[in-house]
């Protein structure tokens, strides 16, 4: 690279997506960043403090969405659940049974900075995530589903769902005005959901989601 370019650089792998993205010169991290850091981890260090066990199951989650906010299940035959059914999927056979990937699992990034082999590289990550979201569902089973909750006017909010492997996850978007009210009420669900004494002890998958979306 010539003189200022930035590095590439790759991030993730065995447990989900990789990405691929440019550094900034010389890789540094700028002053502004590592004090923003500092502050998100004085944050992250009280919040933690304050989550206590108070756990709900997931069909305990859908009843209180539908009785609270009128929530309702999105079509499974709509473009964007067949989307979100495949990516979630893909990143559960990651996460869960890697061994039905074989060689695919076991993807080493190139070393350097060629453009060609990074290509290449991505190529093959896209391919895993296809070899996994295609596995069939009497090998690793899936039960999904997404609602749709109700928000006001111009916005959106959607929360999925899966049983079979205990995870919700959600999405939503908006104008200004109702942005604060809508990370409000995704911040709720989690802590609805809740966690366990066990999930606190041990830092579970569960306990670091509603974590990152307190800390959101």
């Amino acid at each position: 690279m010539g003189k200022g370019a930035g590095s590439v650089s790759i991030i993730g792998g065995a447990d989900g997506p990789t990405s691929i993205f440019i550094a900034g010169k010389g890789g540094k991290v700028k002053l502004t960043t590592r004090i923003q850091n500092y502050f998100r981890k004085l944050k992250r260090n009280r919040v933690k403090k304050r989550i206590t066990a108070n756990p709900h199951t997931l069909e305990e989650v859908v009843q209180w969405l539908k009785r609270e906010y009128d929530a309702v299940e999105v079509s499974q035959q709509s473009h964007n659940y067949l989307e979100q059914r495949k990516c979630l999927k893909a990143s559960l056979v990651m996460r869960h049974r890697p061994d039905l990937l074989g060689e695919l699992m076991d993807l080493e990034p190139p070393k350097g900075e060629d453009v060609e082999a990074l290509k290449a590289f991505w190529e093959q990550i896209q391919g895993r995530e296809k070899m996994a979201a295609e596995i069939a569902d009497d090998i690793f089973p899936l039960d999904f589903h997404i609602y749709e909750v109700k928000c006001p006017k111009n916005c959106m909010m959607q929360i999925g769902v899966e049983t079979v492997w205990q995870a919700i996850d959600g999405s939503f978007s908006g104008d200004k005005k109702n942005m604060k009210q809508l990370k409000k009420l995704f911040r709720e669900i989690y802590l609805y959901y809740g966690v366990t004494s066990e999930d606190i002890k041990n830092e579970t998958e569960r306990y670091k989601s509603l974590l990152a979306t307190l800390c959101s």
